[in-house]
């Protein structure tokens, strides 16, 4: 099977958790980040993952964009969606169902929630004023979980 994991990044961890994800995926796993490449050819490609992260409450754009942009293709393959946020829990599940068409969630195979991290050194000075007032962090902080990751992949890859 040959899969290619879509995704948006802003700081590194929505990266990173593709990365993680392509290393325990089977088959052929290519990765492109759309903040580089707007538009992947999905044809010759049995499974699409599809990833981003939330910033203020929305999955970034472009993971949006590249959604509407391929709906119709993306009916087509097998599924798999995740989210890098900060949020757990009831929060977090509203942030996922908030960032992909439910239709195109019914027929995924596999969904995730990856947990994200606050990383001051890799953000701007608004950025961090933002994140000090609303989230109330002042440090560097992570909820990342790659046992989560793990279990998608391993969801996937079982999922006929």
């Amino acid at each position: 099977m040959k899969s290619i994991i879509v995704y948006c990044s802003s700081h590194g961890t929505t990266a990173k958790a593709a990365r993680i994800l392509a290393e325990q995926l089977e088959g052929k796993v290519d990765r492109v980040d759309l903040s580089q490449y707007r538009d992947p050819d999905l044809s010759s490609y049995d499974a699409v993952i599809i990833g981003g992260s939330i910033h203020a409450g929305n999955i970034q754009r472009k993971v949006k964009q590249f959604i509407n942009n391929n709906h119709d293709i993306l009916l087509t393959k097998r599924l798999g969606f995740f989210l890098c946020c900060y949020r757990d829990g009831e929060g977090a599940n509203e942030q996922f169902e908030n960032a992909y068409p439910a239709d195109l969630r019914a027929v995924a195979k596999s969904e995730g929630l990856f947990g994200g991290e606050f990383i001051f050194a890799d953000m701007n000075l608004i950025e961090r004023i933002i994140i000090k007032k609303v989230a109330g962090v002042a440090s560097d902080t992570s909820t990342f979980n790659v046992d989560s990751i793990k279990q998608f992949a391993q969801t996937f890859n079982q999922a006929s």
